[in-house]
């Protein structure tokens, strides 16, 4: 009994401290929202829903103009401020994008919310991390066919953009979008990933979002 005593507090400790580690990344509040084997909680457009697959652990894009909506549990799928990352690679000449406050609407370019662009080597001189129209970026950080981080911080009337760590655009509203009827401005909802082209092909993977504070 004396000796069985140790070893069973040791055990409890043990299984104390995996607990503690195993709990580190939800106590830093991000949530992963593709589960990598099918499409739950997400809703993709009437058009083209053929250009969205997942494939090892990956949502592809290729194929025709088409976008894939999050409606999964998280947040009510409505976020304002926030953090959103995702790993992705891009086949060359592809162009895709990563939208923020956005809503589903079932055909068309999102009339609503921002595009975060995806795009090292299409045609389109607007590059990855662009805030699309509004805050271009013309170099090229990442290549081609490999994997890069590209995450998403929206706060109040700023957006940064990182690529694997860096910040590569800061973009801050100006009052006049703020407050003017368009639909092309920082107000809340969800995300959502483009299929731009039939020529484009993109991967996603390892998507996660952070709710942060009003």
């Amino acid at each position: 009994m004396q000796k069985t005593l140790p070893r069973l507090l040791v055990a409890t400790l043990l299984v104390g401290l995996c607990v503690s580690f195993i709990s580190r990344p939800a106590a830093k509040g991000w949530v992963t929202i593709f589960d990598g084997k099918t499409l739950n909680g997400w809703k993709v457009t009437e058009e083209s829903p053929e250009t969205f697959s997942v494939q090892d652990g990956a949502i592809v894009v290729a194929g025709p103009r088409a976008h894939l909506f999050y409606e999964g549990p998280v947040n009510d799928h409505n976020f304002k401020n926030f953090e959103w990352k995702a790993k992705v690679k891009t086949m060359p000449g592809s162009n895709s994008g990563m939208f923020i406050h956005t809503a589903y609407q079932p055909s068309g370019w999102p009339s609503k919310g921002y595009e975060i662009q995806v795009n090292q080597t299409h045609t389109d001189w607007r590059k990855t991390g662009s805030v699309y129209g509004l805050q271009d970026v013309k170099e090229v950080f990442v290549k081609d066919e490999e994997w890069y981080t590209e995450h998403i911080i929206v706060q109040g009337k700023k957006v940064i953009i990182k690529i694997n760590d860096k910040i590569i655009n800061d973009y801050t509203e100006p009052d006049s979008i703020s407050t003017g009827k368009s639909t092309k401005k920082l107000s809340s909802g969800t995300v959502a990933l483009q299929g731009h082209d039939p020529k484009s092909k993109v991967f996603y993977k390892d998507i996660q979002i952070k709710v942060l504070p009003d």
